[in-house]
């Protein structure tokens, strides 16, 4: 039997995931890569969760068509960076360069998402290093070590033992969120736990974190459309 779809104008992809568990038909759509799986009971015929699916199908298309297309990154497509959002254009000599005019990618074409992503995470790696740097001197703490990952289910960490990771990613939100989400793991150096003690330290080095904090909630799942 062929993958699982909904046909249409795009068709779409079905993952379907048995369960034990599950008494009835769930459905979910992931707003970080668009995956509509559905979650079925064990012994439910496969033809029951598809016509399930299709019963769905105008509300599965509107949340797909809301949470946009994924952007394959290559040669003139458009990437966030730092807020603002550049045009990817062929670049010469031996490194990515970023200017007004946009981000210059030497090398291959086809090599151009590959190299540039490996650039973010320099850039991502100093900002967030310096950025944390500054919040632990101001918060009269250390830590340990910093790691930058491609996570999908937060945007940083702090470890009990003083471990800070944080989503490369960030390098492409406005600065104000990259700078919140460092004080914020910073934070928890002093506060493992998300207590009014923890928010006061956030607000003590940070400041108000209103805006950053809603910034991540309304746009934090757009930055994971950028396939490099």
């Amino acid at each position: 039997m062929s993958d699982p779809h909904l046909p249409g104008d795009p068709p779409i992809p079905l993952i379907l995931r048995r369960s034990a568990q599950a008494k009835r038909i769930s459905l979910r759509i992931s707003q970080l890569d668009g995956r509509v799986t559905l979650t079925i009971p064990k012994r439910l015929a496969e033809r029951e969760a598809l016509d399930f699916a299709r019963s769905k199908e105008t509300w599965i298309r509107q949340h797909l068509d809301a949470r946009g297309e994924d952007v394959l990154v290559r040669i003139g497509a458009e990437l966030p960076l730092g807020g603002k959002v550049f045009t990817v254009q062929s670049g010469t000599g031996r490194r990515v360069q970023i200017n007004d005019d946009g981000i210059f990618v030497p090398g291959p074409p086809e090599r151009a998402g590959k190299r540039l992503s490996a650039h973010l995470k320099e850039l991502a790696r100093d900002r967030l290093a310096g950025a944390s740097d500054d919040y632990a001197a101001l918060l009269g703490r250390s830590y340990a070590r910093l790691s930058l990952r491609d996570t999908r289910s937060r945007w940083g960490s702090c470890t009990s033992d003083g471990g800070l990771m944080y989503s490369w990613r960030l390098i492409m939100a406005p600065p104000e969120v990259l700078d919140y989400v460092a004080a914020h793991e910073v934070a928890h150096l002093a506060q493992m736990n998300h207590s009014p003690a923890f928010w006061a330290e956030v607000t003590k080095i940070y400041g108000d974190y209103a805006a950053p904090r809603n910034w991540l909630r309304a746009n934090g799942n757009t930055l994971h459309r950028y396939k490099f």
